[in-house]
């Protein structure tokens, strides 16, 4: 739809979740098309070995945004916890361009603040010392000398890890630190911040620095899509419904 910027988080791709693929594949040709800008926000995809990633669905996604953006809708993307090896070959062959976390836009006129939103889960001190050294450059080099394969495998422990650590940590911890937020708002001088990572949907009103804000948070596709859509008269944030034959 003309006038219309979309939003949308932590996909998880993946090949053994072939329903949400077909329900992105679906949003890309018929919601997206023809916007003025899809923002995704983080976790596209489940895990991203590298850009030489050889998962057929992966190409398939590829090309479709490519195809957007070819079209005239371009198609911006940030690193996720889950596809923080997304580079410079991603972006050649996608079309889409890389943005850094935090990044602020231009939303109509408005000013908007736009982060995966790991960054604002200050509480879980672990996750963020794993989130820093993933991110480290010299880590990255590092990790992708390994070959594909070994790359699998590291991504597969890791992986592994990670879900037994969290059935350990309260729910609490693993979502955002408020004043995390309104620093983080307050340093951007915002009044509006998207983000995905906690798989919360809502829309939060708040105060930073005496002034009211807003913190809108993106929902996962685990079960339906989420998608926060925003026009020149305002924003909404919804779920789309997976539908039976999806899968």
């Amino acid at each position: 739809m003309q006038g219309e910027i979309l939003f949308i988080s932590d996909l998880h791709l993946d090949s053994a979740y072939p329903d949400i693929k077909q329900q992105f594949l679906q949003f890309i040709q018929k919601d997206a098309r023809g916007s003025d800008a899809l923002y995704i926000l983080g976790d596209l995809f489940e895990v991203w070995l590298g850009d030489d990633d050889d998962n057929p669905d992966h190409q398939i996604i590829i090309q479709q945004i490519k195809e957007l953006v070819d079209q005239g809708t371009p198609v911006y993307i940030q690193h996720g916890n889950r596809d923080f090896l997304l580079g410079k070959q991603f972006e050649l062959h996608s079309g889409a361009r890389l943005l850094p976390d935090p990044q602020l836009i231009d939303i109509y006129g408005q000013q908007a603040l736009i982060m995966h939103g790991d960054l604002l889960c200050t509480d879980d001190t672990e996750y963020q010392q794993f989130r820093k050294m993933v991110r480290d450059p010299d880590w990255q080099a590092q990790t992708l000398q390994l070959s594909l394969e070994k790359r699998k495998q590291l991504a597969k422990s890791i992986r592994s890890q990670s879900q037994q650590k969290i059935k350990l940590k309260a729910d609490d911890i693993m979502d955002v630190n408020q004043q995390a937020v309104e620093q983080t708002m307050s340093d951007y001088t915002c009044e509006l911040l998207i983000h995905g990572h906690t798989h919360r949907p809502a829309i939060h009103k708040l105060n930073v620095n005496q002034v009211p804000a807003t913190r809108i948070v993106l929902g996962d596709w685990y079960d339906q899509g989420s998608v926060l859509r925003c026009n020149k008269q305002g924003y909404k944030l919804e779920e789309l419904k997976r539908h039976q034959h999806l899968g």
